[in-house]
């Protein structure tokens, strides 16, 4: 059988194997594992066939316990199922676990194990999920790389088949599932002459069915329940020869060597690691290393971990071996033991000359783990008692569980060429990457690894992608630390992270950079760069992709030209050969985007080569004074000498975790630095700090024109564009020039009117030059350069932080007004021109010093709340929102249950006030009374409460002391459930049904983008018809459900739909309203999204949004309840009639729906009409409930 290689990643992996024995696929989406559900779709919507011959019918549910509920009606009647999860979604499936477990169906789970979330959530890779799940009675099979989960995630559909005790595959989340390698593609074949039809056939026939009908399922008592579940004990013991077998018959197909543990190192080894996952091949890789040196070490590779077979670990366990560290990617708090540990320790009991055993941890959340740990592990087992209880990789100087880890080892094959690649989210610099793979991998004979490091920022945060090239198979699951090429596509990394400390001898530096001589460039390359450069002896580039990327007109993604850049400098295939394959790549890549597209890409390619500059390097810069970055902060960080400045609570946490974190330094933190914040509590406001500068262009304020509407403030999506109304001694103070206007409006007399943008924080969407109104824009997109060269960072530095808001001189129920108050949501991680954040921004300059905000996970939980950056900051009084996360499916009960617990403890208050109202002076008992008739107002709750504050503070009564020590519940809270669609719509909610019906006052903002945003943009019951979506390949055939209509038909709820770019006060009025209405509120809100691929770009998503108002896609509108006690109707639609003319310009200007029509018109004419269909009778039926006759219901 002739090899097929392919270069693709773990989830690619698992998703194919898996295929070929999947009838029914229930999936939900959840990171990392999504990708596994969405190439399934994929595939089966191109008629894709299984091994039986047919596609695979896919059915995507509300929520993993859905997904689960699914996978096991679908067993129960007979079909071979599949689902693929993570996480807190394995966890929501772990009831359904147990039954398909307890009716022996042969399902299949296929997880990229991941962090769980406890302290804060990560999306990154652990064994905490798969462990949480080890007592529901799945078998447990590891892989520990990319060609193991190839070869042997059929293994786990094989054995479930034959031995009917359903699978769990897990390989770890990120350093597996998305590590893209060149493989050895398993032919179908293979799969089916090893699968037992007999035993299909024999599930078959057991499946429920009325033509043999039978009961399953029933209520057991305590007389039989104990030996039903022991009747059981046959099926598992069979499981470890079932999975030996055909790990032995893939073995004779591949050449290589599985069972279900593996021993790996010299045969008469002393030492030994036991482990499981993508640490395995490091340490072989270690292990040969330490071999080679004389040192006797060796690994045995957990791939069944249940049912544990003590029989097949013997079997490969060296006799010789006098010492044992076993190593567990999780954390069990309180046990004796991880997991594993206290498996290999049971199996070990009682028997003779049974070595040492110590266990340790390591590599939570995907932590990076190097060959130099795995080193450290070895030293430690060298002890005569070796530590036991250990970590590694981390530095523990709180509890000394950590092993000292020694210097950095290459133990990498001298022919393996590093590269690694600093790019911008959403720049194409990592899709770029995936391609240069590919081209490498499926286009010649050398191997490929691909792994991509992200923070926690969308689009505009850093990414690092870590490249690898080489003659035989790469086993490197770490990070590069000493590549020989290195390409920055952001001039302002230079100045954020270390880049080139860790060049190779001779390698390359290559930066794109919109210098216009070498000569600008050394002079704004920092002492230290070129230190590096020179003491290595390395080369130096530069290339202006971002002008040439204009040129062409791909805007700002330069990925096209850094990529041809690399293939010219990195020598690893001959340039013309790279060259003819991206053009491949690029016509296959953007072919459905238009001739156009395809041709500024090839343009882009050739421009890559030509571009090229090199700078020599000086050999004195070797001796370059290198200049302390202390800034004059913290005593015990000093570097220069000359600190003094006395630090608040916030700038101490920004120093001492936030800025390592922000320069990709937090992996080298120790546990000590953690202390006081054990909990995950995260001082407020430290993205002001970050200052990334990240933008190419940003506004520039033309005084002249602005007709100060302060509209692009209004829809500014970061908070970076303020309005400042200040006194002429505050002009004066400023320590840069400022340029100001007379303010226009009534009362503003004596003031100065400036509109002010913080450059470094901006990302440049220009999503407010598009907004402004002004004849001749007053708001122009420039160079970042010319900003800086300006002043405005000091400017804003000055005005955002000394200059008072003056949010009293004009009604904030204007758009105008609003934007005088501070926002206190500012300069977070989403995407530029994010459809969501303004949105919120806004609630926080009406609300915010009195807000409590529970965020459903999402897309809103990521940019709100990624450690270190916390935007939700406070106001002068240090007041502003308080913030928490719980799960994804939770979120309004657990908003729900800040507000109960809130107005619980103002009632013990008011119950206090009223029992000594007669005890206490007069006055004070005038304030109890005014107070208790107005605790329910927000504004007269502040002025009482601050008045009973000053009447009582610091007198020694004990009503006095007990009133003050609940005094932060005396003002009314303002309580806020923010979330996504995927939450409101579908997995939460059942939480957001009840909550709503529950008459509690709260309020409910749905940031409604129509896809599960933060996952990658998979469907959900907010995706209307025709859209194509992850999860929807073909585009979505079932309308968009009606959160609005269904919230209203409660009669006691206010609900608003509301579109900024549509109608910027509606969403003003519809805030106002819902959070003075004394019951529950529900906001949806439309939020256009990267997702879309909005054609436009997004930096015209305000006018996006007031399309889809004006042809009727979204109409808005408020149901206020209050209204029908006066005789009125509640609903009040808040836009035209709709131009349905439009409503095909709106569909087609969004890749989500154009890309239907290219790949299937006749399917994509019939689904647009379907929904242009459902939006018009959607019109048709709220006209009807807002022309209804209200007047009976007058009180």
């Amino acid at each position: 059988m002739v090899k097929k290689m392919q270069t693709m990643d773990g989830n690619q992996a698992a998703a194919y194997a898996s295929y070929a024995f999947t009838e029914v696929a229930g999936i939900y989406p959840i990171t990392p594992s999504s990708p596994m559900a969405e190439y399934t779709d994929e595939w089966a919507s191109k008629g894709m066939k299984n091994i039986f011959g047919v596609p695979v019918k896919v059915v995507e549910m509300q929520s993993e316990a859905g997904a689960a509920g699914t996978v096991h009606g679908s067993l129960q009647a007979g079909a071979l199922t599949t689902t693929y999860t993570a996480s807190q979604g394995l966890l929501l499936k772990i009831p359904n676990m147990y039954k398909i477990a307890g009716e022996l169906l042969p399902g299949v789970i296929h997880v990229s194990a991941r962090a769980l979330s406890a302290q804060a959530l990560s999306i990154f890779g652990d064994h905490q999920d798969i462990y949480a799940a080890r007592q529901t009675g799945f078998a447990m099979f590891a892989t520990n790389t990319v060609q193991e989960v190839m070869d042997l995630a059929g293994v786990a559909h094989l054995a479930a088949i034959k031995t009917r005790v359903p699978f769990m595959h897990f390989f770890d989340g990120f350093r597996t599932s998305h590590e893209i390698q060149k493989v050895e593609v398993m032919d179908y074949e293979v799969f089916k002459n090893l699968i037992d039809m007999d035993a299909v056939q024999a599930f078959r026939e057991r499946a429920l069915n009325p033509e043999h009908p039978v009961t399953r399922g029933t209520a057991e008592n305590d007389d039989i329940y104990f030996q039903a579940r022991e009747a059981q004990n046959k099926f598992y013991d069979a499981v470890p020869d079932v999975v030996a077998h055909y790990m032995a018959e893939i073995s004779k197909v591949t050449g290589r060597d599985y069972k279900p543990f593996n021993y790996y190192g010299a045969p008469d080894a002393d030492r030994v690691i036991v482990a499981m996952g993508s640490i395995c091949p490091i340490a072989e890789e270690t292990i040969d290393y330490l071999n080679a040196k004389g040192e006797k070490v060796g690994i045995v590779s957990v791939h069944l971990f249940r049912p544990f077979s003590e029989k097949y670990f013997f079997d490969v366990f060296p006799k010789s071996v006098k010492k044992i560290a076993v190593l567990d990617r999780t954390k069990e708090p309180g046990s004796v033991g991880e997991p594993l540990l206290q498996d290999i320790q049971s199996i070990f009991y009682g028997k003779e000359n049974a070595p040492v055993i110590v266990g340790g941890r390591y590599g939570l959340s995907s932590k990076d783990t190097t060959p130099a740990q795995v080193i450290a592990v070895f030293d430690n087992l060298k002890l005569d008692q070796p530590k036991n209880k250990f970590t590694v990789g981390i530095v523990d100087d709180v509890t000394f569980t950590s092993l000292e880890v020694g210097a950095p080892v290459s133990v990498t094959s001298p022919d393996v060429k590093e590269c690694l690649f600093f790019g911008l989210g959403a720049d194409g610099t990592v899709g770029a990457n995936k391609n240069s793979i590919k081209i490498i991998g499926d286009k010649t004979d050398l191997y490929a690894q691909g792994y991509f490091a992200y923070d926690s920022k969308k689009s505009g945060g850093v990414t690092r992608s870590h490249l690898r090239f080489g003659k035989s198979p790469i086993k490197a699951s770490y990070l590069i630390s000493n590549p020989s090429f290195v390409a920055c596509s952001v001039p302002a990394y230079l100045h954020l992270y270390d880049m080139t400390s860790g060049i190779r001898k001779g390698g390359s530096f290559l930066v794109n950079g919109v210098w216009a001589t070498p000569e600008e460039a050394i002079a704004d390359i920092p002492a230290k760069v070129k230190k590096d450069l020179a003491k290595n002896g390395a080369r130096l580039f530069i290339i202006n992709a971002t002008a040439l990327a204009e040129e062409i007109g791909l805007g700002q993604r330069t990925n096209t030209i850094m990529q041809a850049a690399f293939f010219k400098l990195a020598d690893i295939i001959p340039f013309a050969e790279a060259q003819q394959y991206m053009k491949d790549y690029a016509k296959k890549s953007y072919a459905k985007k238009g001739d156009d597209i395809v041709q500024m890409n090839y343009s882009a390619i050739d421009k890559g080569a030509e571009g090229l500059v090199e700078i020599p390097v000086d050999p004195a810069w070797a001796d370059l004074e290198v200049e302390c970055a202390c800034e004059g902060h913290e005593h015990e960080n000093c570097c220069c000498g000359s600190c003094s400045h006395e630090m608040t609570k916030t700038e101490k946490f920004v120093e001492r975790i936030a800025k390592p974190v922000n320069a990709i330094k937090g992996y080298d933190l120790p546990v000590s630095a953690f202390d006081g914040y054990e909990d995950g509590t995260f001082e407020n406001g430290t993205s002001a700090f970050e200052k990334r500068g990240i933008a190419v262009h940003v506004p520039v304020w033309k005084a002249e024109n602005c007709i100060q509407c302060n509209q692009c403030s209004y829809v500014c999506p970061h908070a970076v564009l303020r309005p400042f109304l200040m006194t002429a001694e505050e002009k004066a103070a400023s320590p840069v020039e400022l340029t100001t206007v007379k303010p226009i409006g009534k009362g503003l007399e004596g003031f100065e009117y400036r509109m002010q943008v913080s450059a470094l924080d901006c990302t440049g969407c220009g999503s407010c030059a598009n907004v402004c109104p002004a004849k001749e824009k007053a708001l122009v997109m420039m160079p970042i350069a010319t900003s800086l060269e300006a002043g405005e960072d000091k400017k804003a530095a000055y005005l955002f932080n000394n200059v008072e808001y003056r949010s009293n001189l004009m009604s904030k129920d204007t758009v105008k007004g609003s934007q005088f108050s501070q926002p206190l949501f500012e300069f977070h991680g989403a995407c530029p021109g994010c459809g969501e954040t303004p949105y919120l921004k806004a609630i926080t300059q009406l609300f915010g010093e009195r807000m409590m905000i529970a965020n459903a996970t999402g897309c809103s939980s990521i940019y709100s709340g990624s450690a270190p950056a916390t935007p939700y900051t406070t106001n002068k009084d240090g007041h502003g929102p308080s913030w928490g996360s719980s799960l994804f499916e939770d979120n309004a009960e657990y908003g729900m249950g800040m507000h109960v617990a809130v107005e619980t403890m103002r009632d013990r208050l008011q119950n206090i006030m009223e029992e000594n109202m007669d005890k206490v002076p007069a006055e004070l008992a005038e304030l109890f009374k005014e107070w208790i008739e107005n605790r329910s107002f927000a504004h007269k709750s502040q002025e009482v409460s601050a008045k009973i504050v000053a009447a009582i503070e610091g007198k020694d009564c004990e009503v006095c002391k007990e009133i003050m020590s609940l005094k932060q519940y005396l003002v009314k809270k303002s309580q806020w459930i923010f979330g996504g669609d995927g939450w409101a719509y579908d997995i939460g909610y059942g939480g957001v049904d009840h909550v709503l019906a529950s008459k509690e006052d709260i309020n409910i903002v749905v940031l409604d983008t129509e896809v599960y945003s933060n996952t990658g943009g998979q469907a959900s019951k907010s995706t209307p018809t025709g859209a194509i979506a992850k999860f929807a390949a073909a585009g979505k055939s079932v309308k968009k459900k009606d959160l609005a209509a269904i919230a209203m038909s409660y009669g006691h709820i206010y609900v608003a739909q509301v579109c900024m770019g549509a109608n910027q006060q509606q969403y003003l009025k519809a805030l106002k309203e819902a959070e003075a209405y004394n019951g529950p509120s529900l906001i949806i809100a439309y939020a256009p999204c990267i997702n879309h691929g909005v054609k436009k770009g997004m930096s015209k998503v305000q006018s996006e949004m007031k399309l889809a108002t004006e042809c009727g896609y979204w109409p808005i509108f408020r149901y206020n309840p209050a209204l029908e006690a006066e005789g009125k109707n509640p609903l009040q639609i808040d836009c035209k009639e709709p131009n349905w003319d439009k409503y095909e310009e709106y569909l087609l200007g969004e890749v989500r729906y154009a890309t239907l029509a290219k790949a299937n018109p006749a399917h994509a004419k019939e689904l647009y009409e379907k929904n242009k269909f459902e939006a018009q009778r959607r019109w048709r039926q709220y006209n009807r409930l807002a022309n209804m006759d209200f007047t009976a219901e007058k009180q």
